[in-house]
């Protein structure tokens, strides 16, 4: 076992894995410092990351997202994840089976890649998004440590999170 599979692993899955989850990879990554192997990924990833993503990170939570880039799951480590959060629904639709046990959860948050108009309002859709995330890891990670080791009651903690 390598020595990144000996902390809690969170997976958090988009479709595209170009917008939504990026942002909840890079954030919960930075929130939680090296507490926590964080990746993301995409069940059909478009292939390039969505700019107003990488603008907000950046421009609102001072974090250098340039290395971001759009991943197939089949490219993650072949590593146990405690928890995998679906962002979107399809994703949750079609996520695949885990060879291992994790706590399973869905996040559905509104596409803000679908959003029309100014680049302001794409910005704002995208901050949005990002701050709802930064809400609820913020209350995910003043949970004692203990709780990222039960499957059972992380699984708990991700729904009650998710309303």
């Amino acid at each position: 076992m390598s020595s990144s599979a000996t902390k809690p692993a969170f997976l958090f899955l988009c479709t595209g894995n170009s917008a939504r989850s990026v942002l909840a990879e890079f954030l919960f990554r930075s929130l939680a410092g090296d507490r926590f192997r964080v990746e993301s990924a995409g069940s059909h990833p478009t292939g390039r990351v969505n700019p107003h993503a990488l603008s907000v990170l950046q421009n609102t939570y001072g974090i250098d997202a340039s290395a971001a880039r759009s991943k197939r799951i089949d490219e993650l480590p072949h590593e146990p994840f405690a928890a995998v959060v679906t962002l979107c629904d399809s994703a949750a639709a079609h996520c695949p089976v885990w060879p291992y046990p994790a706590a399973r959860a869905h996040w559905p948050f509104p596409d803000p890649a679908a959003v029309e108009g100014t680049a302001e309002e794409k910005e704002k859709a995208f901050r949005d998004v990002a701050q709802a995330l930064e809400e609820r890891f913020r209350r995910l990670l003043a949970l004692p440590l203990e709780n990222f080791f039960d499957r059972l009651r992380l699984e708990q903690e991700l729904h009650r999170l998710a309303s």
